[in-house]
Parts: C-alpha cells; structure tokens; sequence
C-alpha cells in the first residue's frame, strides 16, 4: 500500500511540540477523545529531525464496538478529522501561553497521514509571525506570482534591449567555442537558442546530454534514471489553505518507490536501494494545477528522482531528488522548505523548463 492521506491509514504526522502538550498539559483532551471516539492515540515513531512525530489511532476493545454499532476497522475520515480539529486546539492553546499572536487556519500542526515503517522529515514550524491589518492585507492583495512573472517579465526585456547593442568583445565571444574555450571550427548554430559551438564539441556534449552547455535549453526529450518502478498519487483537500494561496484548497502529490537493485544507467549497478515515500503540496489554484501538469510529466520521464547521495542524511545509494524542488512542508517558508514562498511556482516552472519540460 503506498502513502495515503485518504481514508484508512491509522497514522497522522504530528508536530513534535504539540504532541508534548497533549502528552502532558493536554492529557484530559486525550482521555476524552478515546472516550468519544473509541480510539486510543499513541507515538510510533519520532521524525528524523525531530521535528515532527507519527502517531497511531487504534481501536479501544470494548468502547469503539459499543458505540452505535460501529465496528473495527479503518480509521473513519470523520475519527481522523476530530483527532485533527484536537491538534489546531492545542497549537491554539500553546500560542496562547507563549504569549504569541494566533496562527491562521492554515497553519495546521500536522502534516498528514502516513504508511508504517516511513519516516517523517520536516522541520518544525517556526514561531508564529504578526499578522497583516486588513488594510495591510489589501494593500498586498496583488497575488505573488503575478508579481514574480512581471519582474521576469521585466527582467527578460531589460536583457533584449541589452542584446540589441553587443559590444566588441561579446563579438569576439561570439567566435570562441564555449565548451573547449578556443575558436570555433566547423560552426553548428543550434535552432531554438541561437548559440554557436564546434561540431565536434557540440557531437560530444550531446552524448552526455541532449541540452544546451550554455542555457541548459533541453533539444528532444530527456529521459531521467528514476527508478522505474515508482507511483505518483494526487490528492486533493478542498479545505486546507496553504499560506499565501488562501482562497484554494491543497494538492497532495504522494510519491512511492519500493526497494530494489541499481542498474546500469545507475552508478552502482547491482546495489541494493532502499524504498521511500515523499510527500509534496501544491496550491489547488490554475497556477498550481498548470505545475502539477509539469510535475506529472517529469515524472513519466523519470526526471523527478534520481539515485545518488543524500544531501540531508549522507546515505548513499538512495532515492534522492533531481534538481526540481518540491514543498514536503506545508508552512515554515523556504527555510523549511514549505509556504509562504510567493516565487516558488515561477522557480519551479523554470527548473521544469530547463529539462525540456515546458506547457504546451
């Protein structure tokens, strides 16, 4: 079974911190909860930067069998809310006696929910930050991105008109191969950017890969060593807000590999790899459907992950990602790698780009 954040997974993905309050100020809120619920809630498993926790809802012998009936089983959606709505009141809760501002709606204190035996890894979110005034909030209301694709927009035509007046030196650059740094010889132009490089060059580049040495500009399709036995899932939650898209619901892109051996387009053919499972958030607005599109796309060319080292454990012979950044967070801006980040969607669009992945 891959990751689900749907009904009938038994596990939630909890911030470390609220997980301490309810283990000790919030004791009472958990005694009711099994009471009324029938479910008994634990700690399974602490996240790898212990930052967030997994914990289980399991059924209480005796109390979930008495209640109107009800049956073992798995985890109702409406069992899972209630243990979600018992989270947004202790982060509440904990706001309140450090003295901070209430956090929005959108700041949810979990994450989601996850299979057995995967680990968490996100960070715990930051402290709170002041809120916007409504006259603030109105004054900001232009959305990020169109602000982010008019500075690009800005900035690209800044970059024609630069071109118009090439100077003596761009000229003499323009004769100099930019793969062996000498002269060109046996011009070949490529048609879609424009640059110039040897024939023998260029012919010898392009067997390592099919993009241009200098813009990156991908020519053909460019086919990834993503193990080939991977899942992607998309779920979609109309009522979660991530910060900066409010006024859209969340997308929830599930990624799942198993384990398996390296081949030869791997740098360790034969070796053993073990399995993962990633989750990643997107907005549910056009702009965030547009890049799912994309994402889904990359995916199918095994361009999303590739086999190397981690840059955040140091295990080698692992999936890691491939140069096209995904949000596993859904606050704690960039720095967590979640929302608020008003250029994300434009960055990753270029990323995708680069790869020759591009809306039709």
């Amino acid at each position: 079974m891959s990751v689900r954040a749907g009904q009938g997974s038994d596990e939630v993905l909890v911030s470390q911190a609220v997980w301490d309050y309810l283990a000790a100020a919030g004791r009472p809120w958990l005694i009711d909860f099994q009471r009324k619920q029938g479910m008994s809630v634990g700690i399974i498993r602490r996240g790898e930067r212990g930052g967030c926790c997994a914990v289980r809802l399991q059924p209480v012998e005796g109390l979930r069998n008495s209640r109107s009936g009800v049956m073992d089983g798995p985890v109702s959606s409406e069992t899972r809310k209630a243990f979600i709505d018992l989270c947004r009141c202790a982060r509440k809760e904990m706001s309140k006696q450090e003295g901070g501002p209430k956090r929005k709606r959108a700041l949810l204190p979990f994450v989601g929910a996850l299979e057995q035996n995967v680990e968490g890894s996100l960070l715990q979110p930051p402290p709170p930050q002041p809120r916007r005034s409504q006259r603030q909030q109105q004054k900001f209301r232009k959305p990020a991105d169109e602000e982010a694709c008019a500075v690009l927009h800005e900035a690209a035509q800044r970059k024609d008109m630069d071109a118009d007046v090439a100077s003596p030196s761009e000229a003499e650059d323009s004769n100099t191969c930019s793969i062996c740094m000498g002269e060109i010889v046996d011009k070949t132009t490529l048609e879609k950017c424009g640059h110039s490089f040897c024939h023998f060059c260029l012919d010898q580049a392009f067997k390592v890969k099919k993009a241009c040495p200098v813009c990156r500009l991908v020519y053909g399709q460019l086919i990834g060593n993503q193990p080939a036995n991977g899942s992607m899932v998309v779920e979609r939650d109309p009522d979660l807000e991530l910060p900066g898209h409010e006024g859209f619901g969340c997308i929830w892109i599930i990624y799942s590999f198993p384990p398996g051996r390296q081949t030869l387009e791997h740098p360790n053919p034969g070796v053993r790899y073990p399995g993962t499972d990633r989750v990643a958030y997107l907005p549910d607005s056009p702009e965030g459907n547009r890049v799912l599109g994309l994402l889904r796309r990359a995916f199918e060319q095994r361009l999303i992950f590739t086999i190397g080292t981690s840059m955040t454990t140091g295990l080698q012979n692992v999936i890691t990602w491939n140069d096209i950044h995904h949000k596993t967070s859904m606050w704690g801006g960039p720095r967590c790698f979640g929302y608020p980040d008003p250029t994300y969607l434009v960055r990753v669009t270029e990323e995708l780009r680069e790869k020759g992945i591009i809306a039709d």
